[in-house]
């Protein structure tokens, strides 16, 4: 029975979202951006308490918290922060400060309710282009924490290089996602973003500037990644960087049988070596399901030719599982590429005459979403609340978490509002000495509950959900 299933509490939750908080308490006294100490300190120009501006800065892409802030502050350079946390520091009265950079939070957490939001997009704009560095040797990209990872990617590209470790959806911050985790298919191989930095410029709460890395102000360094943003605010981060692949070999293929399916992608995250050729680039599990669609915004992948087939194969099983795989490739590697994919399939127990792909350039494949982004907005459909929920399960209770959740509630109370993603990754890729936490297991499973609905119905969604 769905009643009597039990998550065990040691199921960690993570929220892949930007998300920077200094830990300065809130003040619900009016504030004042002509107070003297404002103005000494040179930053009153820069203090919005316009209408839009605090408008924008009450809500963020969860639609679901609103949190209204006293105003909001435009900086220039990262002293511009840096002098607003000293005055909420050094001042008696408490203040409460918060940094937005793409507002992809979900409840909240990049708002300041009676407090001062920091806009950190304001610091994008005067830069000059110079938020992204690659330096001379291309070992390693310099990287402002307001920049966005897409324009990361672009920077790089120009230069032949790119990052290893992504997020699906590439409109987030630097500061942001390293302030949380930064996951996706990739994190089998490469590691979370988190594990794919050399070096930070920090505010902390206590407005110091501080460069950290794993030599250098190390408990810092190790604090702030994955900190939630409890820790300070990233400033800038050194990525490290690597010879950028010209294309993909992108392909799906799916399962009736939940076993087979994790099996089959535990075998394949095993073959993790940054060096072995028969190493997938990329591995994402999802769910279709019954009343869902072959496509969904994170990628119109399928041929419409064959929606009908797959169609009748989630109505058989009424939930069928996708195992998503990528492999990259150049022009040292673009004839023996094929060859490669074909091995790394070879004796895998997904179901016969249901494997599907595709041959995509690089940029492409990473920035996927951005098209269902923006199919969405042109329907209205995408500012609307987000209910999401993303999980880390252990490998000893995905089993039960499919029967229970998939299967017990997901399936029986046809929640199919979203995409459902599942996936696993190595422990070993991630580094304990930091801040985000994930089972004690050698292998874990992510698990993503992508739902989207109504303005007046995501409170009933969570009822439906967990009644």
């Amino acid at each position: 029975m769905v009643t009597s299933f039990q998550i065990p509490a040691y199921f960690t939750a993570i929220f892949i979202i930007t998300r920077l908080m200094s830990m300065i308490k809130i003040s619900s006294k009016p504030f004042d951006v002509h107070h003297k100490d404002i103005k000494a300190l040179d930053i009153g120009d820069k203090l919005s308490v316009e209408p839009s501006a605090i408008g924008a800065a009450s809500l963020d892409f969860g639609h679901i918290v609103k949190a209204v802030p006293l105003a909001v502050l435009h900086p220039s350079t990262p002293q511009d922060i840096a002098a607003l946390i000293k005055l909420g520091y050094y001042s008696s009265v408490p203040l409460g400060i918060a940094a937005k950079g793409h507002g992809h939070s979900l409840r909240g957490q990049a708002m300041a309710n009676n407090g001062v939001v920091v806009d950190m997009k304001s610091m994008k704009k005067n830069r000059n282009g110079t938020g992204i560095r690659v330096s001379s040797d291309g070992l390693y990209a310099d990287v402002g924490g307001e920049q966005l990872w897409i324009d990361v990617l672009n920077k790089t590209l120009e230069h032949g290089l790119t990052p290893v470790s992504w997020t699906d959806y590439l409109y987030l911050t630097v500061g942001g996602t390293l302030s949380n985790a930064g996951i996706s298919g990739q994190t089998f191989r490469y590691g979370p973003q988190i594990s794919n930095v050399l070096e930070m410029d920090v505010i902390t709460g206590k407005a110091d500037f501080m460069t950290c890395s794993p030599k250098k102000n190390s408990e810092l360094f190790y604090a702030v990644l994955g900190g939630l943003g409890q820790f300070g605010i990233i400033t800038r981060a050194r990525i490290p960087l690597q010879p950028a692949p010209i294309r993909v070999k992108w392909v799906r293929v799916l399962y009736s049988d939940f076993s087979a399916f994790t099996r089959d992608q535990e075998l394949l995250i095993s073959r993790n070596g940054r060096e072995d050729k028969n190493a997938l680039d990329y591995l994402e599990g999802s769910l279709l399901m019954d009343q869902g669609s072959p496509d969904n915004w994170r990628s119109s992948f399928f041929p419409h030719s064959d929606h009908p087939k797959i169609i009748s194969l989630i109505t058989k099983h009424r939930i069928i599982y996708c195992l998503e795989v990528v492999k990259h490739y150049d022009d040292q590697t673009k004839n023996t590429v094929d060859k490669e994919m074909k091995m790394i399939l070879q004796g895998l127990s997904y179901m016969p005459g249901f494997m599907f792909q595709k041959d995509v350039g690089y940029g492409e494949f990473l920035n996927r979403v951005r098209a269902g982004e923006l199919k969405l907005e042109s329907q209205g459909l995408w500012e609307v609340p987000h209910p999401w929920l993303n999980l880390f399960i252990p490998k000893s209770q995905i089993s039960d978490f499919n029967n229970g959740v998939f299967r017990g509630i997901v399936l029986e109370r046809n929640i199919t509002t979203g995409p459902v993603l599942v996936y696993p990754m190595n422990r070993q890729k991630w580094d304990d000495r930091m801040s985000a936490v994930t089972p004690d297991e050698e292998i874990f499973y992510a698990v993503g509950f992508l739902h989207s609905s109504g303005f007046n119905d995501w409170k009933l969604l969570k009822i439906k959900t967990w009644k």
